[in-house]
């Protein structure tokens, strides 16, 4: 299925029904446009024109878009939130084509980083940083971009070889033979080895 290619399976609830945001912080504080700017990012929304971005109208969307909606007009700032329907296929195509060329594009430096722990598999805290990025980008991934499969295959691959590696280096740690002599010093100091004579 290409970019621009409607997905047969979704309900067409999932493919129909758009929300328009329309937001002005102008005479608000800075500190609300860069709220703004960040949520609707962090939403994926795709911008129309200026100040006006498309989202998919789904419940949790929706909820985050009101929240900020009331928030802008509470600090000063102008909001609307419109929900629409988007009939014309081939517009509806383009507009969840630029969805998912957004996520592909996330995805895609996903999979380019993801060689490097491998190649340094003991960064445990990369693989933590590496599941919080590819969840963060599949809140957003609406329309099921298909290199999400391949990348949620190769953060699996990375889950089971940081699993190997733990495994591997536990038994090297716990093993007599491969303890190095200040290892074994650790060790009879902590009561850990029995004293040899």
């Amino acid at each position: 299925m290409s970019d621009g290619e409607v997905d047969e399976s979704l309900p067409a609830r999932a493919e129909d029904a758009w929300l328009m945001v329309a937001v002005s912080t102008a005479g608000a504080a800075d500190s609300l446009r860069v709220h703004v700017w960040r949520k609707l990012r962090g939403l994926g929304a795709v911008y129309v024109q200026q100040s006006v971005c498309l989202l998919p109208d789904r419940p949790p969307v929706a909820g985050a878009v009101r929240k900020l909606v009331d928030k802008v007009r509470a600090e000063g700032g102008t909001a609307r939130l419109l929900h629409l329907t988007l009939t014309d296929p081939v517009e509806r195509g383009e507009v969840i084509g630029e969805f998912r060329a957004s996520v592909t594009a996330e995805y895609g430096e996903v999979l380019e980083r993801l060689p490097a722990f491998f190649a340094e598999i003991e960064a445990e805290a990369d693989l933590a940083r590496f599941e919080t990025w590819v969840g963060k980008i599949a809140v957003r991934d609406y329309f099921a971009a298909p290199i999400g499969a391949e990348v949620r295959a190769e953060l699996e691959r990375a889950r089971t070889a940081m699993t190997a590696f733990e495994a591997a280096a536990l038994a090297a740690d716990t093993s007599p033979d491969t303890r190095t002599g200040r290892d074994r010093a650790r060790l009879r100091a902590a009561g850990g080895e029995g004293h040899r004579p």
